[in-house]
């Protein structure tokens, strides 16, 4: 399978929650991200660089799997994703600045995506149409 970026806009969910209850007068901060989506990854995976420029943060840490062995990573404080028309909030995890930001399953199947791998992109869930579905069983 070929790579396939997507491109998102991130905000610091607690500067929302500030700007809410009028404690923040500026803008929540936000930026845009591009991240390789890696359905063999579990959570949203993102460079110490974006998670500063977030100002997120650090709620804990989890062992995470990785290709050279178990990992303790930190994490932090969640995030609002807006991505194709969807949004959802997402705890972040670190990864190492000299590899991509990742993508992982969770935040994948919360908005309802799935991998096009012949066209390189993420679309909406063909078995919902073009609309956002949760499914409970």
């Amino acid at each position: 399978m070929r790579k396939v970026i997507a491109k998102f806009t991130l905000t610091n969910y607690s500067d929302i929650v500030a700007k809410q209850l009028k404690v923040l007068k500026g803008k929540p901060r936000t930026v845009e991200v591009e991240a390789l989506v890696d359905t063999g990854a579990t959570r949203l995976y993102l460079k110490p660089s974006i998670i500063k420029k977030l100002g997120l943060a650090k709620t804990g840490t989890v062992n995470s799997r990785t290709t050279n062995g178990n990992r303790e990573r930190n994490v932090y404080a969640p995030v609002k994703m807006e991505m194709m028309g969807r949004e959802g909030e997402f705890a972040v995890v670190d990864i190492d600045e000299d590899v991509p930001n990742l993508l992982g399953q969770i935040p994948l199947e919360y908005l309802d995506l799935v991998v096009d791998p012949k066209n390189q992109c993420l679309r909406g869930n063909p078995e919902h149409g073009d609309k956002l579905m949760t499914e409970e069983y």
